[in-house]
């Protein structure tokens, strides 16, 4: 007998076992590292007192302690303690093979990081993308790690979805159809050749796991934010929050071009998921031209994943209203979109404020080290407005640019800028939210909003 249930962005099927639910299963029996096997570096892993004791040693990379089993769908729960501050994390849905890069592991990571930034709980991909969920994103959870003392992880996979939870408060919520199974490992982090690094101790207890839970096993769906990487589609809890696409990943509808009444006839294209600007001279608006949503907005959280081409050029902007009668592109708050090593324009405006993520030759971007990726592969952006007028940028997870509408500090910027011919630039109450041809080739996709009250 199977059963199906619908899970935000698919169809799974559960046999009747499985839909009743599973029951705790220890993973480490108290005594020795039966069922578990080590991987990559030589950190030391014994067990003492009921606990796995993993210790650093001079000069080794990371080192995990893994799972002889595979896992897919669980409930996983681990208590650690630090001796001595230092990074570490859990991996699950991990992989080791020698096709990829002689064995190194790989694969998601619960950080274990009690460093300032205060990341412990989020999601890393040990070995590959780097940081999937850095908690920048969860603000609220920052403060649930607990220094010198036990500190209880928790880890949900249920399909794509992926949930962590750090002494019972919900840190990262990620949906993700890389990794489907993968052991479970536990990290002791390499050290380099610091010699007061080396014999430091992590501490693991009460390790335990549900195999395939039933729906009323997981966590109820709550309000943290959710890092979709299936392009165009929206999960459960995204859906529960108000976040609804604003390009459905096929068709024209919803936007129309620039001072126009209908979609472009040329210089745009769907294609496999992706919403395209067509390359031309590299002018403003001199092909397809500039398009904007049918909608306008006011308060909102967008989001959209980009994909630059080599030397490119395009922007989103927002607040839009169209009556500038600008013969180039419409006139508008922007996120700049922009290949920053080939386009001239980097080189321009003042401090860097017209790099990507900038809001365009206002103010530059900040922390680009951890959030600009490679020409050719895709950024998130994300621009958030609160009714209050203050306005985030956002690329990859790291906030980059914040600033309020209308204050002393915006209007000076103005002021000095190309806008100031403009009266009461960028103070409209509501606007349309555009995607911009400047005659290079840009692929948009994942376009979503969420409005704000």
């Amino acid at each position: 007998m199977k059963k199906y249930i619908l899970l935000g962005c698919g169809l799974l099927w559960l046999t009747a076992a499985s839909a009743q639910g599973g029951k705790w299963q220890n993973l480490f029996n108290g005594k020795d590292l039966k069922g578990w096997k080590q991987l990559n570096g030589k950190a030391i892993y014994s067990v003492k007192n009921g606990e796995i004791v993993g210790t650093t040693v001079l000069s080794e990379p990371n080192s995990f302690l893994a799972t002889e089993k595979n896992y897919g769908d669980f409930i996983f729960e681990v208590e650690y303690k630090l001796d001595k501050d230092f990074n570490s994390g859990i991996q699950f849905r991990s992989q080791s093979n020698p096709e990829y890069q002689n064995g190194r592991v790989y694969g998601y990571q619960m950080e274990v990081d009690p460093s300032p930034r205060r990341w412990s709980g989020g999601v890393y991909e040990e070995g590959r993308r780097g940081w999937l969920y850095p908690l920048d994103l969860n603000p609220g959870a920052q403060n649930a790690y607990k220094p010198n003392t036990w500190n209880k992880y928790r880890i949900e996979c249920r399909g794509t979805e992926i949930r962590t939870y750090i002494n019972g408060k919900a840190a990262a919520h990620v949906i993700d159809a890389e990794l489907p199974s993968g052991f479970i490992a536990l990290q002791v982090h390499g050290i380099g050749k610091k010699q007061e690094d080396a014999g430091k101790n992590i501490r693991w207890r009460n390790i335990r796991i549900i195999e395939n839970p039933a729906p009323s096993q997981y966590s109820p769906y709550d309000t943290v934010y959710v890092v979709n990487n299936i392009p165009n589609t929206l999960s459960e809890q995204e859906k529960r929050q108000g976040i609804r696409l604003l390009w459905d990943g096929s068709t024209t509808k919803g936007w129309r071009g620039a001072y126009k009444q209908a979609f472009p006839e040329k210089g745009w294209n769907i294609s496999d998921g992706t919403l395209n600007v067509e390359p031309s001279t590299g002018g403003e608006s001199t092909n397809g031209g500039d398009i904007v949503t049918d909608e306008e907005f006011s308060a909102f959280d967008l989001e959209f994943d980009f994909r630059l081409t080599e030397g490119a050029n395009s922007g989103v902007k927002y607040f839009v209203t169209e009556s500038e009668g600008n013969k180039g592109s419409a006139i508008g708050l922007e996120f700049q979109v922009l290949d920053d090593e080939k386009h001239p324009d980097a080189k321009l405006g003042a401090a860097g404020n017209r790099k990507i993520g900038s809001l365009y030759d206002l103010i530059p971007a900040y922390k680009l080290y951890a959030s600009h990726k490679k020409v050719g592969e895709w950024n998130h952006g994300r621009i958030v407005v609160y009714p209050d007028n203050r306005v985030e940028h956002w690329m990859n997870g790291h906030k980059v640019v914040s600033y309020v509408r209308g204050d002393n500090i915006f209007k000076a910027l103005v002021a000095r800028s190309k806008y100031e011919k403009y009266p009461n630039f960028g103070m409209a109450e509501k606007g349309h939210i555009l995607l911009q041809d400047h005659g290079d080739a840009v692929s948009y996709r994942s376009i979503k909003i969420k409005i704000l009250k």
